[in-house]
């Protein structure tokens, strides 16, 4: 079966490869919109359909499989997404800092039949005490623009530990993936 990724995420792309050895990569455009979504769950899966759903009506997908998938952070009722310039990263890093948060991943698989399968996983962060000379040194970095929460577990020295899973945190559980394309009879 050919796949595509529906993302333009380095990190998923390196994630993918460990289970699906080629997959073409065509990443979502559509405006991300998941109004009514109540949960971090809720908003990871919906935005994970939208964008698998978005590549698969492509007529380039036309008899392929579609992987979309969708992260955020969640700290004390808020949900982080990507930040939208410095100052905001450094709000969240701020406020992440010493303290404990969920990431969240929705992943939607859109097989060449039509059928979706949607599921999402959630892991708990310990994040290190971090001083406002470490966040702005990090900003400086360039790494926190681009990623939910405005940090990457990739990056080292920022958390302390986790429950859950590594790869979930980078952006695709990979265990969960795996899980899912058995299901979808893949594997």
């Amino acid at each position: 079966m050919e796949w595509i990724l529906a993302s333009a995420s380095p990190r998923r792309k390196e994630l993918l490869r460990q289970l699906i050895a080629e997959f073409e990569i065509i990443p979502a455009k559509g405006e991300e919109n998941a109004h009514g979504a109540a949960t971090p769950k809720e908003l990871v899966c919906a935005l994970a359909q939208q964008k698998a759903g978005e590549v698969a009506a492509l007529p380039q997908a036309k008899g392929k499989a579609v992987l979309g998938a969708d992260t955020v952070v969640a700290f004390q009722g808020e949900v982080l997404g990507k930040p939208v310039d410095e100052r905001d990263a450094a709000r969240m890093l701020t406020a992440l800092s010493g303290n404990t948060h969920e990431v969240y991943t929705g992943v939607c698989i859109v097989l060449p039949s039509g059928e979706r399968y949607t599921q999402a996983d959630c892991t708990k962060v310990v994040f290190e005490s971090l001083t406002a000379k470490q966040i702005q040194e990090y900003i400086q970095t360039g790494s926190p623009m681009d990623k939910a929460g405005a940090y990457g577990i990739q990056d080292g020295g920022l958390v302390k530990r986790i429950d859950g899973s590594f790869s979930n945190v980078v952006g695709l559980p990979v265990e969960l993936c795996e899980k899912m394309l058995k299901t979808c009879n893949v594997l």
